[in-house]
């Protein structure tokens, strides 16, 4: 089992081997996974899986039979691909057969379709704040940067040192509350700052990962659609690493009026591969089914009149920055020349956004130029603990320079999860690919998918609209955000555990 190191925390090595723990003797509410909460996570496995489709068909009562529904992540696609030389569309349609066809569950649906109103109120959010931003004397940002860059020694010189003009107490901390905004999709990231640094929770984004969407999705608006109780719907999800486990089993996912999970059980891309083998499942022998027709990015390719799935453009991090990034170009300074993947046109001359690469390739930033050349926004990507450390240092210090920061814990982001095939494990190659370089190929085997803006997906408008419209305004913010929770550090043997 591997955890991303943000919360394995017992070195500072980022290209983490999928081969560790991160359960230590210690008491609940600390740092680190504690031995009860590694029982909800090693109950999330494909034995729990088996175990309820044989309930399913031992069944008499046609009453008490569970739907099972399987939501798989395209970054599990694009490592499958990578593995057996398909592509993400053939990985899809042959896990429709295996799941359906093969295991007797009822629906296959595709995260991307959720992911898709992730970004769309992430978006949301991100405008929200920045508006309270600037009513609270924003534009700081911009003014620290510039004095930074004046701070530094120039050619021949010593450091000039210059007075910052600080606003007061309570301006700074309603600020601090509302920029930067840090992306809340990795449950590593987001553990690790609720056990290690409770004051940048509310820099965090409060609107739900795309697995925690999908879980409301299929919980709520589908059970209310077909008549089905949320208990009596059984929902597993396919993910790139195990952290996601933790996040399934986080209380504020816990339906208590049905007694039930919003993602009931969590498999890795690995713990599916291995499914095959106990099967007796040769995966690239599996015919192709066809997608469901609800719930998945799908639609008839113009081109080549073939069905296809659809993804999202961006990074295999989800394209959180990327969105929010041209979203809020286009609400906050009406600029409609942003390009969906920045990094597309990061060659060009005069582009509407600069990006810059850190220190290390997990760190990079985006800046949103206007046409006189002055800088509207700043993003970044950090990937990596000790790029997070950084991040966490610079807010915490109030240096940080950024209006929004995609975090993720996996150096090279969620291509790289732990719960992803690793590359020595590949078939019918004559050498085993370098890790580093095998995350990249994932990488272009996700973003080689067609792309499909959020704004742009139809069916999830429609969905959208009519979902929303089926709950009051309260729970609306109950189905599509959630909260976070400092954790006080209560060690059983503080100096016994290396961090």
């Amino acid at each position: 089992m591997a955890f991303s190191s943000a919360l394995i925390l017992t070195d500072l090595n980022d290209y983490i081997a999928p081969s560790q723990e991160c359960i230590k003797p210690v008491e609940v509410k600390n740092g680190c996974v504690t031995s009860a909460e590694s029982v909800l996570i090693t109950m999330q496995s494909q034995e729990e899986l088996y175990n309820i489709l044989k309930a399913n068909q031992q069944q008499q009562d046609p009453n008490e039979l569970r739907t099972i529904v399987i939501s798989i992540s395209p970054q599990s696609k694009a490592s499958l691909a990578a593995k057996y030389r398909l592509s993400s569309l053939q990985v899809h349609k042959r896990l429709v057969t295996f799941f359906k066809h093969h295991l007797g569950v009822h629906h296959v649906f595709d995260i991307a379709y959720a992911r898709d109103l992730s970004l769309v109120e992430s978006a949301k959010e991100f405008v929200e704040r920045y508006h309270s931003y600037l009513r609270q004397g924003g534009d700081l940002i911009e003014q620290q940067a510039q004095q930074q860059q004046q701070q530094q020694p120039e050619e021949g010189g010593g450091r000039q040192r210059r007075r910052k003009q600080a606003p007061s107490g309570q301006q700074q901390q309603q600020q601090q509350q509302s920029i930067p905004m840090l992306a809340s999709s990795c449950p590593g990231w987001v553990c690790y700052a609720e056990k290690t640094h409770g004051e940048v929770l509310p820099h965090i984004s409060a609107t739900k990962s795309p697995q925690q969407m999908m879980g409301s999705l299929v919980k709520d608006y589908l059970a209310t659609k077909t008549n089905t109780r949320p208990d009596h719907i059984y929902h597993v999800s396919v993910m790139p690493c195990y952290d996601k486990k933790l996040e399934a089993s986080r209380p504020d996912f816990f339906l208590e009026k049905y007694n039930t999970r919003e993602v009931d059980c969590v498999l890795t891309t690995g713990e599916v591969d291995k499914m095959f083998m106990e099967q007796n499942i040769d995966f690239t022998q599996l015919p192709e089914s066809p997608i469901d027709d609800i719930f998945n990015k799908a639609d008839v390719d113009p081109s080549t009149q073939q069905e296809t799935i659809y993804g999202t453009p961006g990074s295999s991090s989800g394209g959180s920055l990327e969105y929010i990034l041209a979203s809020a170009a286009r609400e906050l300074f009406q600029l409609n020349d942003v390009p969906a993947d920045p990094q597309q046109q990061q060659q060009q001359q005069n582009g509407r956004v600069v990006i810059k690469m850190g220190k290390n390739a997990d760190v990079k930033e985006y800046m949103l130029q206007a046409d006189d050349g002055r800088i509207l926004l700043r993003f970044a990507s950090a990937y990596g603990f000790r790029n997070i450390q950084n991040i966490v240092r610079k807010i915490k210090t109030g240096k940080c320079n950024y209006h929004y920061v995609e975090v993720m814990a996996c150096p090279g982001g969620c291509a790289n999860g732990g719960g992803q095939l690793p590359a020595q494990e590949q078939a019918n190659l004559e050498q085993v690919i370098p890790v580093k370089d095998w995350v990249q190929h994932v990488e272009q085997i996700y973003r080689a998918a067609p792309c499909v803006a959020p704004e742009s997906n139809e069916s999830l408008k429609a969905v959208y609209n009519e979902w929303l419209g089926m709950s009051s305004p309260v729970d609306h913010v109950k189905l599509l955000r959630t909260a976070y929770h400092a954790v006080t550090q209560s060690l059983a043997n503080p100096l016994a555990t290396k961090w």
